[in-house]
């Protein structure tokens, strides 16, 4: 037979094929996004660089080093959602087990070739950028704990499949908690905890996690200290308890509140004429955890109320895409983003006004930092990917979801 012959064989079970790939590419580039979330996102970029063009001179340079910067983070990190967000997130699933191993190694890396920055081990510098383990590491935990829970769920009903799942977040946050990075580390436990409440996780399970989790923050920051033991770092108790007694120590480690609540207060209704606390640097970490009262003071509370008000648009999409999840795992990784977000915003915001612990947590897109925007980025585009996937199916059985539904 000749080769012609062969081809002619061959070719019109090839064609199929590849025009079926090519369909499946061009299907999955069509996916919608879903519009609200993306508008938040595009304000609080905005509201970023702004807020940042307001500091003054930090420890890397002057408000428009920070400004060229986080825009070029904010390019890469929408450009990296809109990539996340044509996959299938479901094809992850499988990949649970990796993905905790990459997650483990990357925080022992940081071990090994980080560079210390204000007493913490947090980081691995490269020539252009440092990579932040611990920031990347919050997306890789909401994927492969939610792929493990998924595997278990037929036993969730049983203590040692809950102890075991919170098991597995614990070992991740115990490798945060030695760089020190106490912000983070409550991050992720914030996260294994909304996994197992979206997932059903039963309610006398999470209540006996929580009870055992406010004993040991008993001890660790007022029993055992009163007794002479410290499990941390004494620096580290004072940061995290100066919020429930801020006059004592205003000029030590409640000094950074104090100056945040000037900040606040002095940018009134629409702003201070001529900013003071951030332009002359005597508000600590301006560009960063305290980027909050920056914006502040720099716009006030019309400002602070847009900034807020996109959040709360954020939050209500994340939980819109949770109810219209396809499957349990596209609803414990948007429950995992969307405590992540929630708690960083509540504990960012409640800082600068001293309501809560000064703990080195950012605020989500806006604070200064390609680490920081780019886990943020990345678990948004994983909420997109579940929301595209559920318009799709739900479009399949002809009875779509609205793009901008309720």
């Amino acid at each position: 037979m000749s080769t012609l012959a062969r081809t002619a064989r061959v070719a019109p079970s090839v064609r199929p094929a590849e025009a079926e790939a090519r369909s499946s590419t061009l299907a999955s580039l069509s996916l919608p996004l879903d519009p609200w979330l993306v508008l938040a996102l595009v304000g609080l970029a905005v509201c970023s660089l702004l807020a940042l063009g307001s500091t003054g001179q930090g420890a890397a340079g002057s408000a428009s080093y920070y400004v060229q910067r986080q825009s070029i983070y904010l390019g890469i990190g929408f450009a990296a959602m809109l990539v996340i967000s044509r996959l299938d997130y479901a094809l992850l699933r499988s990949y649970a087990r990796p993905i905790y191993a990459l997650l483990l190694l990357s925080l022992l890396f940081v071990f090994a070739l980080g560079s210390s920055a204000n007493g913490s081990v947090r980081a691995i510098q490269f020539p252009l950028f440092s990579f932040q383990a611990s920031e990347i590491g919050k997306v890789l935990l909401i994927v492969s704990l939610s792929g493990l829970f998924v595997e278990r769920f037929r036993q969730i009903r049983e203590p040692r499949t809950t102890a075991l799942l919170m098991l597995i977040a614990l070992i991740a946050t115990m490798f945060v908690i030695i760089q020190p990075d106490i912000g983070s580390s409550m991050v992720y436990v914030v996260i294994a905890l909304a996994i197992l409440f979206v997932g059903g996780t039963p309610g006398r399970h999470l209540a006996a996690i929580l009870a055992l989790g406010v004993l040991a923050v008993t001890v660790v920051l007022f029993a055992a200290p009163a007794a002479g033991v410290h499990v941390l770092k004494q620096y580290q108790e004072e940061r995290l308890t100066a919020f429930l007694h801020p006059n004592q120590n205003a000029h030590k480690q409640g000094w950074q509140q104090e100056q945040s609540k000037i900040a606040i207060g002095s940018g009134e209704k629409t702003g201070a004429k001529t900013p003071t606390q951030s332009a002359l640097n005597f508000l600590p970490e301006a560009q960063t955890d305290f980027i909050f009262a920056s914006l502040g003071e720099r716009y006030g509370f019309v400002g602070a109320a847009v900034v807020l008000s996109l959040f709360a648009l954020l939050i209500w999409r994340l939980l819109r895409i949770l109810t219209i999840a396809k499957d349990l795992f596209g609803a414990t990784v948007t429950g995992g983003v969307l405590a992540m977000i929630m708690f960083q915003v509540f504990i960012n915001v409640g800082m600068t006004v001293g309501i809560s612990p000064i703990t080195g947590i950012t605020l989500p897109l806006v604070s200064y930092g390609g680490s920081s925007i780019m886990t943020t980025m990345l678990g948004l585009g994983l909420v997109q990917s579940v929301y595209a996937r559920a318009r799709s199916t739900n479009a399949r059985k002809g009875r779509a979801t609205p793009a901008t539904a309720s």
